[in-house]
């Protein structure tokens, strides 16, 4: 990654100095487990729509783990509620580091992509919500269009933007985190089961106890990682969803240096998992959350079904309303100004980018249209919906950012030529 000019750096003094090469890092593996995202959900449609269908589906709806400990969960639920609290716990990281060392330390800086996170997620579900209202649909899916999948995002970024300015790759990521916290929360609040107060106080004990030692410096994978397996499964008892505990352990590592520290305890852990989240945790997830049976008729009805409908517009129409929407209006009559390294064609390739919902949207799918374990016919739907969204998403932002990809490639050929070679290009505001 092209590291900003000095003039116009997206990043806090300190943060760009000491952290930046952690966030190239971040981007580096959110890229490569995008592909890896890609090539799961590819797979897991090729399954569920061949003649190894039953095979697949019984793979993923198998029963193991210890029922007296109130594991006994189907393997597709181990990869919703096990796996993906591993990419939660490296969101949390993010979000933490973004807060004491990022974008969101600095409320002038952060005001843009925090309010466009909220509009990129109000918007979405008020699409899902007139749309299914009117025709008397089931709004338990009014969340399902307003994740976005960081991951797969910054895959789409990386692949047609190269030279794009720095600070759009920093706005997506911070909006997208912020866009994960309420998503966590939203999940949390309205998605989770009969709560267990007796489970969810020994998960939120255990949590102090994680805290209390790491901030006491104690050190050892032998000490925590049981920790984290006690923290989590009581989580999981408890009926708020087993993914929330990956974000509060998370967030409780110090993502700040004390003195002869060379990395901060939080870039260090994230540095160990980090990889294990985007190439193992989020596509083995995917491989069972996006095995949906697709026919052409399925694809042509869809239209027809409320649900799907609203989140297909949700995630491609809502999510470009309102965070474009969102950031111009705060940027037209507040003080807070668009980074001057970004124009606004920039601002709609990066809301385009935040409609590709997938791995939240699938798994907040499973979580509002599934009944004892099983997913509904009309939660099948709003999977094909999820996919098709998220498709049509990429497809727009990758248009419109290739074409800003391929003037800011001309201007910067014509800076060269004049004998000069700046990191980014400032674009026009009005280009």
């Amino acid at each position: 990654m092209t590291p900003p000019s000095a003039p116009h750096s997206p990043l806090p003094g300190n943060y760009a100095e000491r952290d930046r090469r952690s966030l190239a890092e971040f981007f580096r593996l959110e890229v490569s487990g995008g592909l890896m995202l890609l090539l799961a959900s590819t797979l897991a449609l090729v399954l569920a729509n061949s003649p190894l269908s039953e095979g697949y589906e019984s793979v993923r709806d198998h029963y193991i783990g210890p029922d007296a400990l109130g594991l006994r969960m189907s393997i597709g639920h181990w990869a919703a509620d096990g796996l993906l609290a591993v990419f939660f716990f490296i969101v949390g990281i993010e979000l933490k580091r973004e807060m004491v060392l990022g974008e969101l330390r600095n409320p002038a800086a952060a005001v843009l992509p925090v309010v466009a996170a909220i509009g990129g997620m109000v918007m979405p579900a008020l699409v899902y919500v007139t749309i299914v209202g009117s025709q008397g649909g089931d709004l338990n899916g009014w969340a399902v269009p307003m994740a976005t999948d960081i991951a797969f995002a910054l895959g789409v970024l990386a692949v047609v933007g190269r030279r794009l300015p720095s600070a759009l790759r920093v706005f997506l990521l911070t909006l997208a985190i912020v866009d994960d916290l309420i998503a966590i929360t939203i999940i949390a609040v309205f998605y989770s089961a009969d709560l267990s107060l007796l489970a969810l106080g020994g998960s939120l004990a255990g949590l102090v106890v994680f805290y209390v030692l790491h901030n006491k410096g104690i050190r050892g994978w032998y000490i925590y990682v049981p920790l984290a397996v006690v923290i989590w499964a009581l989580m999981v008892n408890s009926g708020v969803h087993a993914t929330i505990a990956g974000v509060a352990m998370g967030m409780l590592l110090r993502t700040t240096t004390n003195e002869g520290e060379k990395h901060s305890p939080a870039e260090t852990i994230e540095h160990l998992v980090h990889p294990y989240s985007a190439g193992l945790a989020v596509p083995v997830f995917a491989l069972f959350a996006a095995g949906v049976g697709v026919s052409v008729g399925t694809v042509t009805t869809l239209h027809q079904q409320p649900e799907a409908l609203g989140v297909i517009l949700g995630l491609f129409a809502g999510k470009l309303l309102g965070i474009f929407g969102a950031t111009w209006l705060v940027a037209r009559f507040t003080r807070a100004k668009l980074n001057p390294d970004l124009s606004w064609p920039d601002v709609a390739g990066a809301a385009m980018l935040a409609g590709i919902g997938f791995t939240v949207s699938l798994l907040i799918t499973e979580l509002g249209f599934s009944v004892g374990g099983v997913i509904s016919a009309t939660g099948e739907e709003v999977k094909a919906a999820v996919l098709i969204g998220s498709v049509l998403s990429a497809t727009g932002a990758a248009v419109l950012l290739s074409a800003r990809n391929r003037k800011y490639a001309v201007l910067e050929a014509a800076q060269e030529s004049d004998g000069s070679a700046p990191a980014e290009v400032p674009a026009s505001r009005d280009s």
